[in-house]
């Protein structure tokens, strides 16, 4: 098990390394909006804090180690 921390929001939860992180993210009540679900429209992307990746929730998998997420506000969403 893993620690995801979503900011702004600053909600950490626990969950499995694999997971997606919008799943994640969807059932710890954090809000990130959608468009395709396959990570062609890029409306799902958040930066991983650790690194500063940004990323398509949508498809991209929880690591092994525990990641803080960011979340973006893009107002065209």
């Amino acid at each position: 098990m893993v620690q995801v921390r979503f900011l702004p929001n600053d909600i950490t939860v626990t969950c499995e390394p694999g997971d997606l992180l919008y799943d994640v993210a969807t059932q710890a009540g954090v809000f990130i909006p959608t468009g395709c679900l396959m990570g062609s429209c890029h409306a799902c992307e958040v930066e991983l804090s650790d690194g500063g990746e940004l990323v398509c929730s949508c498809i991209t998998p929880v690591p092994s180690t525990s990641v803080t997420v960011q979340l973006l506000s893009d107002p065209t969403w």
